[in-house]
Formats: structure tokens, sequence, C-alpha cells
């Protein structure tokens, strides 16, 4: 019986299958130089969508198909979230974001988490870190980047799912100039 318990604690914990999908996932993972794709994030039960374009480290570039007309810019070392009436700028060591656009943070973080399986639909990496928490997503059968989810600085759940997903295309590296604040 002792023996029986041993085997099924040891099956319980190590399974090759889940340890198969993590190791395309980074693989994947390191090919990867650029993203590009459409999204819809949510935050405190409201939606809001855009397209957005990361370059690995640290940069993004994302447009909101909103009224106020709101991008964000990261450069690499810090953050613009502009709209036609207000200008913010911030570290980006001081977001998420930090840790999201950093591909060979997810990486090692990967490589130590054991996905969970939800829905038979996706793949979720949770990350704590600095007393943050971040949720990872890819899909359960490309093994891509699905989306991500965190809480923002006023501790409201942000839910960025996104699709339409185009790997290292041709970018404009002019496009992670932070915009001046007119």
């Amino acid at each position: 019986m002792f023996r029986v318990l041993i085997i099924f604690c040891i099956l319980n914990f190590y399974n090759p299958v889940f340890s198969s999908i993590k190791e395309k996932i980074i693989s994947q993972m390191q090919l990867t130089n650029n993203l590009s794709f459409n999204f819809i994030q949510t935050i405190d039960n409201k939606d809001e969508n855009g397209k957005c374009i990361i370059k690995y480290p640290k940069k993004i570039w994302c447009k909101y198909n909103n009224s106020n007309k709101k991008i964000i810019v990261s450069s690499g070392k810090s953050l613009v979230i502009k709209t036609k009436v207000s200008y913010y700028l911030y570290p980006l060591s001081n977001t998420q974001l930090n840790f999201l656009l950093d591909k060979d943070y997810l990486i090692s973080k990967i490589k130590n988490l054991e996905p969970k399986k939800i829905n038979s639909k996706y793949l979720n990496f949770t990350i704590f870190e600095n007393n943050n928490k971040i949720n990872v997503f890819f899909d359960i059968k490309s093994l891509s980047l699905i989306g991500w989810q965190t809480e923002d600085i006023y501790q409201n759940l942000v839910i960025t799912f996104i699709s339409s997903v185009k790997i290292n295309q041709k970018i404009d590296n002019k496009i992670f100039i932070l915009p001046k604040n007119d």
C-alpha cells in the first residue's frame, strides 16, 4: 500500500505531458522577437479594445479604439499613457508591464512553474513578483500567448485577451519613441 501511495504521488507531481508542453512554450517564446495583435482589455467590468505591438525586451505600443484616442508606449525604460486630455509618464520598472514585456524573465519563471489547465482550452502560469500576481495564459492547442491578468495601481483586476497574433513582423522602431505631452 505504501508503494502505491508513493507511485501515485510521483505521478501527480511529475507530469511529462505538461513538461513537454512547457518546453514547447519556452522554445516558441525564445524564437519570438515581437508580437503584433488585437486586444480586448477588461478593467473593473469595462471593456476597451485596440491594437498593440510588443518588441522584446520591454517595448510596447498600443492604440485603443476609443473616443479618448488613448495610446500606451514603452521605450524600454519609461511608459507613457496618453489620451486627448491626459498624459502620464511612469518608470516602466514601477509597472507590471516591466515583467510582461521581458521575455527572458517570463521564460525563467515558466521554467520553474507548472501550468494549470483551464477549461481544456488554456494553460495558465501564475507568477508572484514583488507582491504582485501575474497570470499568463497560453492556448492549449497552439501554445501561443493569448493574454494575461494583473491588478492595476488602483487594485482593479485587469484582464487582457489578445487575438490575431502575428509573430516577428517587420516593425518601425519609431513607434517606441515616447510621445510628447502636447
